[in-house]
């Protein structure tokens, strides 16, 4: 082979290699310079602001309050002197007792009351409406039968009564959810207790 093709054929392989050296470091450099994969972009910067998904349901509203029906739409003072808005109870259903401090039905019912109504104070009211008698009277019972964890209303001058046109005791005047009547008339402990705990599950 000829000197001088022999010198030309050396000097241009590490030409060669040097070219192909600087092409291989010019694209390593090229791929630095891409998007940063996720894993780069949570271990290092803080990642660009995403804005919600369309779509997404909100937190639901709160309840509205219930409408207030006209059976509801009274109020009086409790036998403890506090102010009765029987507003407040709507949406649930309401049982209200007419009752007497010297009713011996109403003593032998006051029992069954005392027993069911805290465990019903939140999902089924029961409100006695005490009427015909002295206040001191009607407190003495309440004392006696253990009523004293059950709003009772003093309506000494009949107000409720003759709203509901209660003219006996005892009697229940049960109101449901919705505020209409469902029952009004005399029960029985057994049958109250049924009316009440079928209520609560409704």
């Amino acid at each position: 082979m000829p000197m001088g093709i022999g010198r030309t054929t050396v000097g241009f392989l590490p030409r060669a290699a040097t070219v192909g050296a600087l092409v291989a470091a010019l694209l390593a450099t090229a791929s630095c310079t891409g998007t940063v994969p996720p894993d780069a972009a949570a271990a290092g910067a803080a990642p660009a602001p995403t804005s919600a998904p369309t779509g997404t349901p909100a937190d639901p509203p709160s309840a509205a309050p219930a409408p207030i029906p006209d059976t509801l739409r009274f109020a009086g003072t409790t036998l403890t002197g506090g102010a009765f808005d029987a507003t407040r109870l709507a949406g649930r259903p309401v049982v209200l007792w007419f009752w007497a401090p010297w009713c011996a039905t109403c003593a032998s019912q006051a029992w069954t009351v005392a027993e069911i109504a805290p465990r019903y104070r939140d999902t089924v009211p029961i409100v006695g409406v005490a009427g015909l008698g002295e206040q001191k009277a009607m407190k003495d019972f309440v004392t006696e039968f253990d009523l004293d964890g059950t709003t009772q209303i003093d309506d000494r001058k009949g107000t409720l009564w003759r709203r509901f046109k209660v003219t006996e005791q005892s009697i229940f005047v049960i109101i449901d959810r919705d505020g209409k009547v469902v029952h009004q008339g005399f029960l029985d402990g057994e049958a109250l207790t049924a009316k009440v705990a079928a209520l609560a599950r409704a």
